[in-house]
């Protein structure tokens, strides 16, 4: 990182010209990410204005430095949002209380389920897969789905049935073969 600044201005324009170069080229970025993991504009502008004083104060360690500002930035900012929860959870307050739902935890879990999820359904016929997709994903009752897929409502019932029961033995599966090898491990 390189700093713009003429080594021969006086430290005060140097430092607010420092400033004013940090907050221009990246409050916006910070701000987006912060306020994605905060959830709330206002408390995300203050962390994003501590993250910047901060790099203010580091700014002849970050001047000198050839890695990343950017990243040094949205580490410092991330490390203050989570204090900021943190600290809001010890007070028992929320980050973002106006907004109820708007916070959201790891998605980790959600994401690990999902591709779960589609890795079972590739393993289903065309036909059963089809009917899920219709009845669950897609929030189609049984008749609406047999319309769509120009079948009669008992056949969409028995698609339905035979899928999920197929399922469920394959996670079975999975759980037992997932329980054998931490067994074997232990």
């Amino acid at each position: 990182m390189t700093c713009a600044v003429a080594a021969t201005d006086a430290p005060t324009t140097h430092g607010e010209h420092l400033l004013r170069v940090f907050a221009a080229d990246h409050a916006t970025p910070l701000l987006a990410y912060v306020e994605r993991i905060l959830g709330d504009r206002h408390t995300a502008e203050d962390v994003v204005q501590e993250t910047l004083i901060r790099a203010w104060h580091h700014a002849d360690r970050l001047c000198s430095n050839e890695g990343s500002l950017r990243g040094w930035l949205l580490t410092v900012a991330r490390n203050l949002a989570i204090d900021r929860v943190r600290s809001a959870y010890v007070r028992r307050e929320s980050v973002g209380a106006e907004h109820p739902g708007i916070l959201q935890g790891d998605h980790a879990d959600t994401t690990t389920a999902s591709v779960d999820a589609m890795a079972l359904l590739r393993l289903l016929s065309h036909e059963h897969r089809e009917v899920l997709v219709h009845t669950y994903l897609h929030d189609k009752t049984v008749v609406e789905t047999a319309l769509i897929l120009g079948v009669p409502a008992g056949t969409v019932k028995s698609r339905q049935y035979y899928a999920l029961r197929q399922l469920r033995m394959r996670v079975r599966a999975r759980g037992a073969a997932e329980m054998s090898l931490e067994t074997a491990a232990a």
